[in-house]
């Protein structure tokens, strides 16, 4: 399963996040989805599924990707509708010091097989042009390998 962020709307005190988020199974069969993660909990905007889906598992798809989603928010599923209005993530760190988380988040990311540049893009809550920056800043540092060998 992955999930990345599609956009978030922020309004009277409450947020709403949309995510895609794809399922792939080990026989093919694949699911797309929109999600909205708000206070109330998760919503389905759009399901594409191939094979089509039963009647009873799309009733339960919002169930198999509440987790993941939450996580991708940086809140837990219990007591969802609390946590995400606060979601606000702390100011990023600047200097060498951030440059130094930023390497620290995309090797983590790295060694558990995951998508680096999306894990720098949930740590920092930038976008995926400012991560990639970020990302090109940690590797001039010296804290991350140079993208090409230098000839």
């Amino acid at each position: 399963m992955s999930v990345w962020p599609a956009w978030e709307v922020r309004e009277d005190g409450g947020t709403m996040a949309w995510f895609h988020v794809r399922l792939a199974f080990a026989d093919g069969a694949r699911v797309d989805t929109l999600a909205v993660v708000a206070e109330g909990g998760v919503s389905l905007e759009d399901v594409r599924a191939q094979p089509a889906l039963s009647l009873e598992d799309l009733g339960a798809l919002a169930g198999w990707i509440e987790g993941p989603l939450f996580e991708a928010c940086g809140v837990a599923p219990s007591g969802a509708a609390e946590q995400l209005v606060s979601r606000a993530r702390p100011a990023w760190p600047r200097g060498m010091e951030g440059r130094w988380l930023i390497a620290q988040e995309y090797r983590a990311a790295q060694e558990d097989g995951v998508d680096p540049v999306l894990a720098v893009m949930c740590a920092t809550g930038h976008s995926r042009r400012k991560s990639l920056r970020l990302i090109s800043q940690a590797r001039d540092a010296g804290f991350l390998t140079p993208r090409h060998a230098r000839r």
